[in-house]
């Protein structure tokens, strides 16, 4: 990206819940950023959110914010399924654009906001916070300047408490897509991915069960094997079924990259530091009316957005949201996922999940209609 000449953040966040709350405390700090409106359909959110941050606008309408003049940049900040019509009104009115992961449920939606990104030339970055870890940033480093030689194995392994699917279906029972793949491999997808750069995948594996959270209208685990046009193979799995008391809060990855020089071996399952207490100490993602048994035992730094001290939150959220201020302010190159990245990733998660349903491997890149046929009929 260019350097550009500062300019003046009018912000507006679309959605005033915990991710939203974060980045909106995040922006009143950032001296670039001189507006700030806010949007929730919930009045109570909206206004103690607004409150807080004293932010210069709310309003339960995103048309009513986003059309107004102050407003330069879009956080995407609902949930999963309702990113779709207020990022195409931002796109339409040409900000700049921070969209919480997926660009959108429906495989089909996801397309046409890439495409209307790409013909209005926007900036838009997706939120997949580990990007801005500092491990992750030295490993990929070391993968660019070919310390382990050519990538051509690769083996992802992410452990979730099932608080998260728990907490992201009781909100919709538009569930068909809410899958551990599509909600939360995405996570470990978009970072294997990355650290796998230009590699393409030419088909995937996958097989699934939902033992446990069938009830809750999703699956348990899902594992699949990559195949990449250059031969690369890579296997990609997930369990996001783990006990309501397993002690990481959130997220648990592991990845191994064997090169021909050389391998990389990721533990990043945040089990170095342990806090074992006679204090209750609560999930990562706890929703309203939901009481899942006590937790005493926690893999500390396991939240993936950071950590609480002082009543400030300290973490890779804060790099990204404050590095994606730069980029607009300033115009400094960040470690942004692009919405093309975003797009690429629903795709290969939702093929996992139809090659899991068909018992079969699935081509890619998939097709769009094609996987919402499969997923939803």
């Amino acid at each position: 990206m260019a350097k550009q000449q500062k300019k003046e953040i009018g912000l507006a966040v679309i959605g005033c819940g915990t991710i939203g709350r974060i980045r909106a405390e995040f922006a009143r700090a950032y001296p670039g950023v001189g507006w700030i409106g806010l949007c929730d359909i919930k009045s109570d959110l909206g206004n103690k959110l607004s409150d807080d941050i004293d932010a210069d606008f709310f309003t339960n309408d995103y048309r009513e914010l986003l059309n107004r003049p102050e407003v330069t940049a879009t956080i995407i900040a609902t949930d999963e399924n309702f990113h779709f019509d207020p990022t195409m009104l931002a796109i339409e009115k040409g900000h700049d654009l921070f969209i919480e992961k997926p660009l959108a449920t429906d495989a089909r939606q996801s397309a046409k906001i890439l495409a209307a990104i790409e013909a209005n030339n926007i900036d838009a970055v997706v939120g997949y916070t580990q990007r801005f870890r500092r491990r992750f940033l030295a490993i990929k480093e070391k993968l660019n300047t070919g310390q382990i030689g050519d990538v051509h194995s690769v083996v992802t392994r992410a452990f979730m408490n099932r608080m998260v699917p728990i907490a992201t279906v009781r909100r919709t029972q538009d569930r068909a897509t809410l899958t551990p793949m599509v909600v939360s491999g995405t996570h470990s997808l978009d970072m294997s991915m990355w650290l796998m750069e230009g590699k393409v995948p030419k088909s995937v594996f996958a097989q699934s069960n939902d033992k446990v959270l069938s009830e809750w209208g999703t699956k348990d685990s899902t594992f699949g094997v990559f195949t990449m046009e250059d031969g690369t193979i890579w296997s990609m799995n997930i369990s996001w079924a783990l006990p309501e008391v397993w002690p990481g809060s959130v997220y648990g990855l592991e990845i191994g990259i064997v090169g021909t020089e050389g391998v990389i071996d990721i533990e990043d399952t945040h089990r170095d530091v342990v806090l074992a207490s006679n204090h209750e100490q609560g999930g990562g993602y706890v929703p309203d009316g939901y009481n899942p048994p006590p937790r005493h035992v926690d893999f500390l730094t396991s939240y993936p957005p950071g950590d609480l001290h002082n009543g400030q939150l300290w973490g890779p959220m804060r790099e990204e949201t404050n590095s994606w201020f730069q980029r607009i302010y300033t115009g400094q190159d960040t470690p942004h996922a692009t919405a093309a990245d975003g797009h690429r990733n629903l795709l290969m998660t939702m093929a996992m999940d139809v090659s899991a349903k068909r018992g079969v491997p699935v081509a890619l890149p998939a097709d769009p209609d094609e996987l919402m046929r499969e997923l939803v009929g």
